[in-house]
């Protein structure tokens, strides 16, 4: 599944974010930022998800 998001965080960077995180301010953020450009929008999303994925590998929750 960790794969699946980075490759979806890559090529539909909303879907990846919102596969990873959920709906709330991360989730917008990533919207219009993909809005200004593919590639700022993939930049924050692969970002949000080794975020995620670092978090949960420490044992804390994500917020």
């Amino acid at each position: 599944m960790k794969i699946l998001r980075f490759l979806l965080g890559l090529l539909i960077p909303p879907l990846g974010v919102f596969l990873t995180v959920g709906v709330g301010p991360t989730l917008v953020i990533n919207i219009l930022l993909t809005l200004l450009g593919w590639l700022p929008g993939s930049i924050h999303a692969i970002w949000v998800i080794a975020k995620h994925e670092e978090q949960m590998n420490t044992g804390r929750g994500i917020y």
